[in-house]
């Protein structure tokens, strides 16, 4: 390879003295070169900077049959100057065929085409601008590489089959030519759009046609497009084997979509950073396709989940996938096979399809653990799931909160015995009508005043007058006070307005409630110009909380619906010694003598 100052790079064949290829810039001179020592890259400085290239291309070009029920899927790829096959299956690697040698600048294959039916297979290049050769593969061929037979020869941007006996060929005037396997032109179709620069194949009768940043399903018999889906630059599709579902790639990107009778349906798009490589679908599977980047096994889903399976020391082109092995090739053209753990997409697929009995094996048998899985599942909405890989008692606590699940919440507030905790079981507990919960939360936290108001709304009296006791000993009187308020005390409430010297309030109190003996002691200590003022109302009544309904059970719960994993995670206390405690007052059962008051139960 040399370069110089006409502002060219060429190369030459040593053997034969000849230059191979030219490449020129316009405006600048080339003054210096370098090859990298072990990848196939040259760089070369011009006057205004540097470029870095290659000179050939590296993918090898493969095509993948799967068989029938009489035959083994085949990889057939293309080596040095043999087609050769590979069996996944057995590992068998024959080379079946010797083809012609390329010639010339970009003489190399760029893809291939096999069909089953006829032992056909089509071979695309870049040669003179594009073009394809057609061979038919003798019979006795997996006994060992024959000779090279004549193939037929023609121009095109690209050339798929689209039935049995039947190919397209899309030439360089941007028409679709329907091919016999003789190479004789049997139709002649205009693609969907004028500016349409590639074809691929769709089925039997169907093709994909790219035209700028659109991708068309385009019907050969109705001459017609079936549908549309815009994703620029696609170089590649990889088709599912229900024959609906495909993958688009792209240099940075790879998009998900299934196609119905009259329509391409977007399913999910992933991007990337640096260069997509290859793809294969799932063993069996339209929810998971497996792709590579230069240095990443990775995943997609149809729900629109991606991750990453393995890295790679060097680029590898997936062909096929069977169990956890991974069956590609490299750029040498190399048959590899690759371990791969696929328990992560397999548990976020039966996951979203909620296949649980699924998911429970996979949480058995898989060492999924860690903060990414638990944030997951939780930002998926499934905390109840989550709760299977937790030991943390703080993160399970928040995920029975979740999800509901009052019972684990319970246990691990109890465990915890956090303040923080007691209080978002109290809310939790609320919001479901447990009223036998809140008031334990409420006992932890030493919330006294929502514990008196849940006991008005109860009707519970006697906690109501216990905790009136409890705010005295506390010296607590707003407490007092309004523990008087619900329970209807007027004695009580003079008290507190009368210690706190307020005696015109407490004179007014006792006038209105109809305490006179009460009123006329305290008249003297009333200022003269207020007493003018303090006259009762007339139709003054008594605040007096009503009476409850039932008080021995809990109120009717808000329906929380069981999940899957809802039954067996906790081991519930009897469900008798329970009710027993229930029934305590606040010195005992649930709460415990939990309030720490000085001088308390004497």
């Amino acid at each position: 390879i040399s370069n110089s100052e006409d502002k060219s790079i060429r190369v030459w064949d040593m053997s034969k003295r000849t230059g191979v290829q030219t490449f020129r810039r316009e405006q600048d001179r080339f003054w210096i070169l370098a090859v990298h020592k072990e990848q196939s890259l040259l760089a070369a400085g011009h006057d205004s900077g540097m470029l870095v290239f290659k000179l050939d291309r590296e993918r090898p070009a493969y095509a993948m049959n799967e068989g029938g029920a009489n035959t083994a899927s085949q990889l057939l790829y293309i080596k040095e100057r043999y087609l050769r096959m590979f069996e996944p299956g057995s590992g068998r690697d024959i080379p079946l065929l010797s083809i012609r040698r390329p010639t010339g600048q970009n003489g190399s294959a760029r893809a291939i085409a096999y069909n089953e039916a006829e032992r056909a297979l089509l071979m695309c290049t870049d040669a003179e601008g594009g073009s394809y050769e057609l061979y038919q593969i003798p019979r006795d061929a997996s006994r060992g590489a024959s000779e090279a037979p004549d193939s037929k020869r023609g121009l095109g941007l690209a050339a798929v089959f689209v039935a049995r006996n039947r190919f397209a060929v899309l030439d360089k005037s941007r028409q679709i030519l329907i091919k016999n396997l003789s190479n004789e032109v049997t139709k002649k179709l205009s693609p969907p759009h004028p500016t349409t620069d590639m074809i691929f194949y769709a089925g039997t009768g169907m093709l994909l046609c790219k035209a700028e940043d659109k991708i068309t399903l385009f019907d050969l018999q109705q001459k017609r497009a079936m549908g549309e889906i815009t994703c620029p630059n696609v170089k590649y599709v990889i088709w599912a084997s229900d024959n609906k579902h495909f993958a688009l790639l792209s240099k940075h990107m790879v998009m998900l979509a299934r196609r119905d009778a009259q329509k391409i349906e977007h399913l999910a798009t992933v991007h990337e950073t640096i260069r997509v490589k290859s793809g294969v679908w799932e063993e069996g599977s339209t929810k998971t396709f497996i792709y590579t980047t230069l240095n990443h096994v990775k995943f997609c889903l149809t729900a629109g989940d991606s991750g990453i399976v393995r890295t790679l020391d060097a680029p590898v082109y997936l062909c096929k996938v069977i169990g956890n092995k991974l069956f590609c090739l490299d750029r040498e053209a190399n048959t590899l096979t690759l371990s791969v753990d696929k328990t992560e997409f397999l548990f976020k697929t039966a996951l979203l399809e909620r296949s649980y009995d699924e998911v429970l094996r996979i949480i058995k048998r898989s060492k999924l653990c860690g903060q990414a899985i638990i944030g997951y599942l939780q930002k998926k909405g499934f905390p109840e799931v989550a709760l299977q890989f937790v030991n943390d008692g703080k993160t399970r606590f928040n995920l029975a909160i979740e999800c509901g699940n009052i019972e684990v919440a319970l246990e691990t507030a109890t465990k915890l015995d956090d303040k923080d905790c007691w209080h978002k079981l109290g809310v939790e507990a609320l919001r479901q009508g447990n009223h036998q919960i809140v008031e334990m939360a409420y006992q932890k936290t030493k919330d006294f005043e929502r514990l008196s108001f849940l006991y008005l709304i109860t009707g519970n009296t006697e906690k109501l007058t216990k905790m009136l006791r409890i705010a005295e000993m506390r010296g607590d009187v707003m407490g007092r006070f309004h523990n008087a308020l619900y329970l209807g005390d007027i004695s009580e409430r003079i008290k507190v307005l009368r210690e706190q010297h307020q005696p015109a309030l407490a004179y007014v109190t006792a006038l209105t409630h109809g305490l006179t003996e009460v009123a006329a002691e305290l008249e003297a200590s009333v200022p003269e110009e207020m007493k003018a003022t303090c006259q009762p109302i007339n139709d003054a009544s008594l605040l007096f909380p009503p009476t409850p309904i039932f008080r021995d059970n809990n109120w009717p719960l808000l329906r929380v619906s069981k999940g899957y994993f809802d039954g067996p995670v906790v081991q519930k206390a009897d469900d008798s010694n329970v009710a027993d405690e229930l029934d305590g007052d606040i010195g005992g059962g649930w709460g415990g003598d939990d309030l720490d008051l000085p001088g308390e139960g004497g």
